[in-house]
């Protein structure tokens, strides 16, 4: 089902890219309001944020609150209605009817919300000692090792393919004449005002080709994932998206390197699919959303890295970032080895 789920994210990719190659030419869209000047990527922009705000709008309106919050915020009879929609989506061709009962917290846990309530002004320190609190238990006992691993993993994916997905435009222009596109240099331009138009739709295209080679790769994981497990997928993915990455650097035209950059896009999906699995599956029900949430967080930080990197280096010596990425996922593919089979396991 989560694998399921991540076709929305490819499907996200691909709709970006179309937008963009459909708005972002268009001259037509270029209004001037004064001082401001609204050209197409403005409009691009607009039409990126609309799944947002409607997202925001119908999970409000429509999406229930997870149970297990509602308890631990001492919410009891909240969180058995939304057990009886559940029970009714999930039941309602069965013919069974829902069994009334009452939920109770953990003694603990409701002194701690009755000490809360009774110093409402020590509410902060209370709030930021329970969100830290699964953090360690994350780094504890048996969950050490594969915490540690994530972690790893999670930067390293995260690092080499936001840094790479950025500047793939840029490696592809370099390649336009032939040769490696870390051979072909471009000189230095003067510092001024560089009109945009007329645009080349060939870099809106390219994306949108290697976003849609995410498709496969999604298909690849719904099939699969069941049948190898996430560790398998994880690993073999990595270490191909690793190799895929270290030939963009040796390629001598743009077709092979738009090929490869495909089979980067069509196998790292695979990886980012099987981690999401994993990431999951890999920790009790009560760390879950801690821990993917403290995973994501890495990922974003490592992505601002790569970015930062890749900027920095890509003029003055491509070669290296392209094989930092390479090192990166390689390392995370073997780390992916450490992790724990959950294929056909009891998750508790």
């Amino acid at each position: 089902m989560i694998s399921a789920l991540a076709t929305f994210w490819m499907g996200g990719n691909i709709l970006a890219a179309g937008l963009a190659w459909l708005v972002i030419p268009r001259t037509w869209a270029h209004v001037s309001l004064g001082t401001l000047d609204f050209q197409s990527w403005r409009l691009f922009v607009v039409f990126c944020s609309v799944p947002s705000i409607t997202s925001a709008v119908i999970f409000k309106l429509l999406m229930p609150e997870s149970p297990k919050f509602l308890l631990e915020a001492g919410r009891e009879n909240e969180a058995i209605r939304v057990f009886r929609l559940m029970f009714e989506l999930n039941m309602k061709k069965s013919g069974k009817t829902f069994l009334e009962f009452g939920l109770c917290p953990s003694s603990r846990l409701r002194e701690e919300l009755e000490e809360v309530q009774a110093s409402p002004g020590q509410n902060l320190p209370f709030i930021l000692k329970q969100s830290l609190e699964p953090i360690k238990h994350m780094f504890r006992g048996h969950l050490r090792l594969r915490s540690i691993a994530l972690l790893v993993i999670f930067y390293c994916i995260s690092f080499g393919y936001y840094g790479l997905w950025m500047w793939f435009p840029e490696l592809f222009a370099r390649a336009e004449d032939g040769g490696s596109p870390c051979a072909n240099m471009p000189l230095p331009s003067p510092l001024q005002n560089q009109s945009c138009y007329p645009v080349k739709t060939a870099v809106y295209k390219e994306s949108f080709i290697i976003a849609a080679c995410n498709l496969p790769g999604n298909v690849f994981t719904i099939l699969f994932m069941d049948i190898t497990g996430g560790r398998k997928l994880l690993s073999t993915s990595l270490m191909a998206s690793s190799l895929s990455v270290f030939l963009i650097y040796v390629v001598q035209t743009k077709t092979q390197s738009l090929g490869l950059s495909c089979i980067f896009s069509g196998v790292s999906v695979i990886s980012w699919n099987a981690l999401d699995v994993l990431g999951t599956e890999l920790y009790p029900t009560r760390l879950r959303s801690s821990a993917l949430g403290f995973f994501t967080g890495v990922g974003r930080v490592a992505a601002i890295m790569g970015n930062v990197v890749f900027g920095k280096l890509v003029d003055t010596n491509c070669f290296v970032p392209i094989l930092l990425v390479s090192i990166l996922l390689l390392t995370g593919g073997l780390v992916a080895l450490l992790l724990p089979q959950t294929r056909q396991t009891e998750l508790t």
